[in-house]
């Protein structure tokens, strides 16, 4: 290309980009008009997208979807799970034996007697599915708050009678409106009447496997069956 069209092109092209009115010379000239038309195209193809780039910049970012709350650690009262769970069950047993036979050790009776009993409490629960996850809650017949109504120590025992004014029902929707169970007293020590408590009850079990007690130790539970029902729902037992 001789330098007379590099000029050329150079000229039409910045034209094309400032939009300045052309001289009655330039419109004359044909050669300069190919360059500032093919340069006009070519520009006006780049702005557009430019536009479409700075409309994307412009967006708002999509929202982040807020996470499940995290289960914290907790000093409830738990009942070893003794109802085989099928499948599920199996599974999460399994994965507990490989990773914690020592843990299946000492609450096989091989505890420290120092040991409190929450702490022996929760080793139980670890050998099993998780209170709350929504493997239990798909195993579950009942998971449900109340408040104890009558807490009677039974004569010669080491037992409670423990009856329950149910306030919220978790699974099933709806039930009793009042209940009661036979429970050991190191399960929910301190239990007075007036406290509230958590419940929940295996598929083929007659008596709670897990007991909160206190609205502290419940509200973490709380947040956890919330977060977990729409998952167990898609789950079989």
């Amino acid at each position: 290309m001789t330098a007379e069209n590099q000029g050329r092109g150079a000229d039409a092209l910045m034209a094309a980009i400032t939009g300045e009115p052309l001289s009655d010379e330039a419109r004359a000239d044909a050669a300069f008009m190919a360059e500032h038309d093919s340069a006009a195209a070519d520009v006006a193809l780049l702005r557009e997208q430019l536009g479409i780039i700075g409309h994307a910049l412009a967006e708002p970012p999509p929202p982040v979807p807020e996470p499940l709350p995290v289960r914290q650690p907790s000093r409830v009262r738990r009942r070893f799970f003794t109802v085989a769970l099928g499948g599920l069950a199996v599974a999460a047993a399994g994965s507990v034996l490989v990773g914690m036979g020592w843990l299946l050790t000492r609450t096989g009776g091989t505890e420290d007697a120092g040991a409190s009993s929450a702490d022996k409490a929760d080793s139980q629960a670890s050998a099993g599915v998780a209170f709350g996850s929504p493997e239990y809650l798909a195993c579950s017949r009942l998971v449900a708050e109340g408040r104890a109504t009558s807490v009677e120590q039974l004569p010669g025992t080491a037992s409670l009678r423990v009856t329950l004014d149910m306030t919220r029902y978790y699974l099933p929707d709806k039930g009793e409106q009042e209940l009661t169970f036979v429970v050991d007293e190191n399960l929910v020590p301190g239990l007075r009447k007036g406290d509230q408590v958590l419940i929940g009850i295996p598929r083929g079990a007659r008596e709670p496997d897990f007991w909160a007690v206190g609205e502290q130790e419940i509200a973490r539970e709380r947040a956890w069956i919330t977060a977990s029902l729409p998952e167990a729902r898609e789950l079989t037992c």
